[in-house]
């Protein structure tokens, strides 16, 4: 059975192989994270169409404007905001 001796200097070697690993997987990650959803958020539709919350309730039950919900937050598909302003809603 071997002993291996260990030094500071391995150790400070070490941690700074792992920390420019760690900031590597990190910056990977971030690059891959969109910085905004495609969408509006509710109050940017409602400013947009003139209408009220419950009203964009309403179309969103009839499927006539599609949403997705990240985090607790509400966007709205652009395409289908612009589609609803140009039936002249």
């Amino acid at each position: 059975m071997s002993i291996d001796i260990v030094t500071k200097d391995d150790l400070l070697v070490f941690r700074n192989n792992l920390l420019a690993d760690l900031k590597a997987v990190i910056s990977e990650v971030v690059q891959k994270i969109p910085e905004s959803p495609e969408g509006y958020k509710t109050k940017h539709v409602r400013a947009i169409l003139g209408c009220s919350v419950n009203k964009l309730v309403a179309l969103r039950i009839s499927r006539k404007i599609r949403v997705k919900k990240v985090g607790g937050t509400l966007y709205y598909n652009k395409d289908d905001v612009k589609k609803l302003v140009q039936e002249g809603y």
